[in-house]
């Protein structure tokens, strides 16, 4: 704010939540090995997001973009950082002893249960891709909606300061306190679902009928939970922003079980970093409005964009107000 006068989320929250996945998953992490994971992040959602007519074509001497090409690149560092990183664990594990991270408890594990280095870079990358945009992508939703509706952001002010007071940060243990705060997340993650095409595919293997819709085999189905959660027979007012709806049915689960509202999937393939996420996301958000007051800086721009993840069109532009 001092800098520009304004404050664009989005770089803020996306650099945060790199840090804090690669502290979840590696403990410590060299400034130039996250400088350069936090550079193949964006590739690979630049990679993801690109039109490339293989997926249409699937000749292999088409790559008219060169998605072929960079994504074979990428995939070059991908195995190579993450993996002269378990290498160096491994040589240095009696100094890592102890460590809390998710490589530590992967190396941990007893000689018949250890995997690969290859699968174990399969594993650590797909939790730093996946962790990364998701928590900053919910974040700057939710704070557009915070920013739109100062009804709201006065409320949940009230609420944080009735329970955490003004001598000290939000904690952890605060947030079972603070169910206002967790209705706006929870009305945030159905009216923008950061995965709203969730990865429940289903090859059908025969013709069959679901309802009144034929389904012929060889079909490849997925959950449209966006359309779920827009449904106005399950839903009143769906386009609406009224957290209060999750105050009158405070019991709803969003962890998979009710399935009006699974941003995280259901079953067997549900989303394995849900809870991390969703209290990373309540923690920040607590924090966030406990010390500012947060107004627009331009008008907001709900737009969507699909890209791997649904995101705001336009980045969030906002002032911060010190309370």
């Amino acid at each position: 704010m001092k800098e520009r006068g304004v404050v664009i989320l989005r770089g803020i929250t996306q650099k945060g939540s790199l840090s804090n996945i690669l502290e979840s998953v590696f403990g410590r992490c060299e400034s130039l090995e996250r400088e350069e994971l936090g550079f193949m992040i964006k590739e690979g959602y630049e990679l993801i997001s690109k039109f490339n007519w293989e997926d249409y074509f699937p000749l292999r001497f088409l790559d008219f973009y060169g998605v072929k090409r960079r994504s074979h690149v990428l995939a070059g560092k991908v195995n190579t950082i993450v993996g002269n990183i378990i290498q160096e664990r491994k040589r240095n594990q009696e100094k890592f002893s102890g460590g809390n991270d998710f490589l530590s408890a992967l190396l941990s594990l007893p000689k018949e249960d250890q995997l690969t280095d290859t699968d174990m870079v399969a594993i650590l990358w797909e939790m730093i891709f996946r962790g990364t945009d998701t928590v900053a992508i919910l974040l700057e939703w939710i704070m557009a909606r915070i920013v739109l509706h100062q009804d709201v952001q006065t409320k949940v002010q009230h609420e944080i300061d009735m329970c955490v007071g003004h001598q000290r940060q939000v904690r952890d243990f605060d947030i079972p306190n603070l169910p206002y705060l967790q209705a706006i997340v929870k009305e945030v993650l159905r009216l923008h679902p950061p995965g709203p095409l969730l990865s429940w595919a289903r090859l059908a293997i025969h013709d069959v009928h679901v309802d009144k819709v034929f389904v012929p085999a060889g079909t490849t189905a997925m959950v449209n939970m966006w359309a779920i959660t827009h449904y106005p027979s399950i839903w009143k007012d769906p386009y609406d922003f009224k957290p209060e709806r999750f105050m009158e049915n405070d019991n709803m689960s969003i962890m998979g079980s009710d399935l009006r509202l699974a941003p995280f999937g259901s079953g067997r393939r549900v989303c394995p970093g849900k809870a991390l996420g969703l209290a990373t996301v309540q923690l920040w958000l607590a924090r966030l409005l406990h010390h500012f007051k947060w107004l627009p800086a331009q008008p907001v721009d709900l737009s969507e964009t699909l890209r791997l993840s649904l995101e705001m069109k336009k980045p969030l532009a906002c002032r911060a107000v010190p309370r």
